[in-house]
């Protein structure tokens, strides 16, 4: 009986064939340990992909089966052998390390304890060369230039990218991934973390935003209305109540018409939900998630767990977690933390402002993923959710820059507060964000599970790190630029923020981004009304401002609420009975709408318990009307302030189980 190796190329072999003998039956330790001898003699002078597999299987670090499954992967994958085996976990850095040394002839980099490399050695190698390459000059020796990689397989190209003096000369040396990731980030850092802080284009960034001019406007706008309402205050009051009545309705004709486009794009698909599956693409592309992370000590180990639910090849997921680099409670955390190998710590050096965006720009510079996915810290993804996405994309065309998922909460039944924002995060992921793009209108992103073409996304410049919401505002350039956005029927589900105040602080930082996206994008409305269309133009006003505006004028709103008691109202002056009773029907009908939206957004299973509690919604907004005043405050007092939402406070923190809509692993 013998056990023998195609001895073709990693990248191109043919998968290992096991002979077995007469009798049928498997090879036993001994025999395989003497053909990966026998095999690793016969390949000393055949290229290193091959001698790395032999001297693999010759240490026992490697059984037969997975090299096997790697070279099947590799078949389709620019990555080493290795690499393969590592992000599989069928081998470790401390067993492929020491062999690639071997093969390759190189020595292992001591890095941790020289310290940071001297700035000046940047000059000899291009950050994005260095990034792409996974390579890092480190250190000088003499007349030479020592550089760090973990891709010994690229030593011609990082020869061929490398800057150095005349009669200077290069040494590679090897390195763990994280430790050229590490020195990369000490050298290139500083200069990437300040082209992430400004990288958006001008035009579209709100890091031009000038608060004492929109506070002179704001304070001259209310001194006109004053002048007027002394001067002619029955136009004053038909002004000021008419562009609340405005809002309200522009708000409410926006809801029926999302309902309804979603009410019959739902009974299509039910009549023609016969068609055969699409297939799945032949090449499964790289995907890159996104993971920021800030003050998290307790959600890190969680994280790592959910993460590892996702069903998705390994080799083919590259996870970064950016924190930043003075967040010693996370890193803390973090290191406490056995990472896979398809996970790595994205240090984000210190700058203003200190934002998820800005982190998120450094992060995706060490992107290897075609596809870029953002996650928040508390998410959990259903399992099959990278797949689903990889096969939207193979399915739409180039045009679809960006797939948005559905949000959800896990913790919906942690105390009333819960309960409502799980309704009204519903009727939006699952009612109104659909109908929005069936409209064909600007889809505002969420700050998770959104995945992006990277290509896209460096066309965009990346994220507008000023923004407080950085998702909505990205939506709006992708639309701007002529990217589609589509959602998928795909859920992650996330921690309800279920205290007053962090709720508070929380809607207020979303509505304040929605006020200052819509303030920049109207700093040259002609512009913007070519980019979107004369009807998009209009919705984005719905959008955008009427959005936030809803909240503020509510109170002017919530006035006439006296006059079904007979009491005087400021409206008398210009409004008559017959006036009177349409509003009634109107705000009847809002309600009546308001109510079947969340009913219909709750007939998934996992969230009809939750139906009792709609009849308290109306109540729930009254707190999203004194976030829409602090909002409008920060506008002008602190607009690039970004509050933080802890996690893990309200039954976020915990065993992982099962997704309430998805099977378990």
């Amino acid at each position: 009986m013998d056990a023998s190796l195609d001895s073709g190329r990693a990248g191109d072999a043919a998968p290992p064939r096991l002979v077995s003998g007469a009798d049928g039956a498997a090879p036993d330790a001994r025999q395989m340990a003497a053909a990966a001898a026998g095999l690793r003699a016969r390949t000393r002078r055949r290229v290193p992909a091959e001698a790395l597999e032999a001297l693999l299987l010759a240490r026992g670090a490697i059984g037969l089966a997975d090299l096997a499954e790697a070279r099947q992967a590799a078949r389709s994958l620019d990555r080493p052998i290795g690499d393969i085996l590592l992000a599989r976990g069928a081998l470790t850095e401390a067993e492929l390390l020491p062999a690639l040394a071997e093969v390759h002839g190189l020595g292992l980099w001591d890095g941790p304890g020289r310290g940071a490399p001297d700035p000046r050695l940047a000059a000899h190698l291009p950050a994005a060369d260095a990034l792409s390459l996974e390579a890092v000059p480190v250190a000088r020796a003499g007349g030479a230039v020592i550089v760090a990689t973990c891709r010994p397989d690229r030593a011609d190209d990082i020869a061929a990218a490398l800057a150095l003096p005349p009669g200077a000369r290069a040494i590679l040396t090897l390195a763990s991934r994280a430790q050229v990731t590490a020195a990369q980030i000490a050298l290139y850092g500083d200069g990437l973390a300040r082209l992430a802080e400004g990288q958006a284009p001008q035009r579209d960034s709100c890091r031009g935003w000038r608060p004492r001019r929109a506070a002179t406007a704001l304070a001259a706008a209310a001194l006109a209305v004053l002048l007027l309402a002394l001067v002619l205050p029955r136009v004053a009051i038909a002004a000021v109540f008419g562009f609340a009545l405005l809002v309200f309705l522009g708000n409410m004709a926006l809801k029926i018409a999302a309902f309804a486009v979603t009410l019959r794009a739902e009974h299509r698909r039910g009549a023609q939900d016969l068609s055969p599956p699409a297939p799945t693409p032949l090449r499964l592309p790289v995907v890159t998630i996104l993971v920021p992370l800030y003050h998290e000590r307790e959600i890190a180990t969680t994280l790592i767990a959910r993460l590892a639910r996702l069903d998705y090849p390994r080799e083919r997921l590259d996870v970064l977690l950016a924190v930043e680099a003075d967040d010693t409670m996370t890193r803390a955390a973090l290191a406490a933390t056995a990472l896979p190998a398809w996970i790595r710590v994205i240090a984000v050096p210190p700058g203003t402002p200190r934002t998820k965006p800005r982190a998120l720009n450094f992060a995706v510079n060490f992107a290897r993923g075609e596809i870029v996915g953002i996650y928040d810290a508390e998410d959990r993804p259903e399992p099959d959710q990278i797949a689903r996405v990889v096969q939207r994309f193979a399915e739409v065309g180039p045009d679809t820059a960006c797939l948005q998922g559905r949000l959800d909460y896990y913790n919906a039944r942690h105390n009333p507060l819960a309960r409502l924002f799980a309704i009204e995060y519903a009727a939006w992921f699952r009612v109104l964000l659909p109908g929005v793009q069936r409209l064909g209108l600007v889809v505002p992103l969420g700050g998770t599970t959104l995945f992006l073409r990277r290509a896209a996304l460096a066309e965009l410049g990346g994220w507008d790190a000023h923004n407080v919401t950085e998702d909505a505002e990205l939506g709006l350039r992708l639309a701007r630029r002529g990217y589609r956005t589509e959602i998928v029927e795909t859920t992650t589900f996330e921690e309800a923020n279920a205290a007053v105040l962090p709720w508070i602080r929380q809607r207020s930082r979303w509505q304040k981004g929605y006020l200052m996206t819509w303030a920049v994008a109207m700093r040259a409305p002609g512009a913007l009304r070519r980019d979107l269309g004369m009807l998009r133009f209009i919705a984005l006003q719905v959008q955008m401002l009427f959005a936030v505006a809803g909240f503020l004028v509510a109170p002017l709103l919530w006035s006439l609420m006296i006059k079904p008691f007979g009491l005087a109202h400021p409206l008398d002056a210009v409004v008559g009975p017959l006036g009177y009773g349409a509003l009634a029907v109107v705000f009847v009908a809002s309600v009546v709408l308001s109510l079947a939206l969340s009913l219909h957004a709750t007939r998934a299973p996992h969230l009809r318990a939750l139906r009792p509690w709609i009849l308290l919604s109306e109540v729930y907004f009254l707190l999203a009307t004194l976030s829409a005043f602090r909002a409008a405050a920060e506008m002008l007092l602190r607009p690039f302030w970004w509050a933080k939402t802890t996690h893990g406070g309200f039954g976020g923190v915990g065993p992982v189980t099962p997704c309430p809509s998805a099977p378990p692993p």
